[in-house]
């Protein structure tokens, strides 16, 4: 059984396969968003794209970011040899595409949660298809170190977003911003990301607050 997993992980087929199972769980969820105002596997001001996009009826902002994510994500794939959660699938393919969908009129395609699992899959495995094809044509498009280039580079700009996270927090909540304050204060002081210290210390202080009888502010 393992020699006939392990067979089919080396195949391109697998790729493409496992790829469309994660864009049509990232599609899945946006339409959860866009149905409940839950779900989203994106940031806070992404989704606050969306909203306004839902409100205004212009969802220009929402497709032109996520959609230059997408494109620059699937053009470095081949040569760096990842393709980016984040950038690809999470912004361009669970934000990108939906608002494209949104802004010509085919919504549909993405508020049903099922049309959303089968829009999402077959994207995921066309882009996949697309990145092997790609590999293929070019073989010697990637570079040894271009991995650890582009991580490197996506780490240094994330610590950048640490000051945002706060600024974000302590405007939501103050218990909120204080737990995210200290979090991210005990990560620097120990070389550790400071976003990731903001966002746990925000979510602790935020639930202990709200366990202790206190009440957030609605952003639905």
């Amino acid at each position: 059984m393992n020699n006939k997993l392990k067979s089919f992980l080396d195949k391109d087929i697998a790729f493409i396969v496992l790829l469309g199972t994660a864009t049509a769980g990232v599609v899945a969820g946006t339409s959860l968003f866009l149905e409940h105002g839950t779900g989203l596997f994106n940031e806070i001001y992404i989704g606050e794209m969306l909203n306004v996009g839902l409100e205004t009826g212009d969802f220009t902002a929402p497709a032109a970011f996520a959609v230059g994510f997408l494109i620059a994500r699937v053009l470095e794939g081949p040569l760096v040899g990842i393709l980016d959660i984040g950038g690809s699938l999470m912004t361009g393919i669970g934000v990108g595409i939906p608002a494209l969908l949104l802004s010509t009129g085919l919504g549909g395609l993405v508020t049903n949660f099922a049309l959303a699992l089968l829009v999402g899959f077959i994207i995921g495995a066309f882009i996949g298809s697309a990145m092997i094809l790609i590999r293929k044509l070019a073989p010697d498009l990637s570079l040894s170190t271009a991995t650890s280039i582009m991580m490197g580079a996506g780490n240094r700009s994330g610590e950048a977003l640490g000051p945002l996270v706060l600024l974000s927090a302590v405007a939501y909540n103050i218990p909120v911003g204080i737990g995210a304050i200290i979090g991210s204060f005990l990560f620097y002081k120990y070389k550790k990301p400071m976003v990731g210290g903001a966002i746990l210390g925000a979510i602790i202080i935020g639930g202990l607050y709200l366990l202790a009888g206190g009440t957030l502010p609605d952003v639905g």
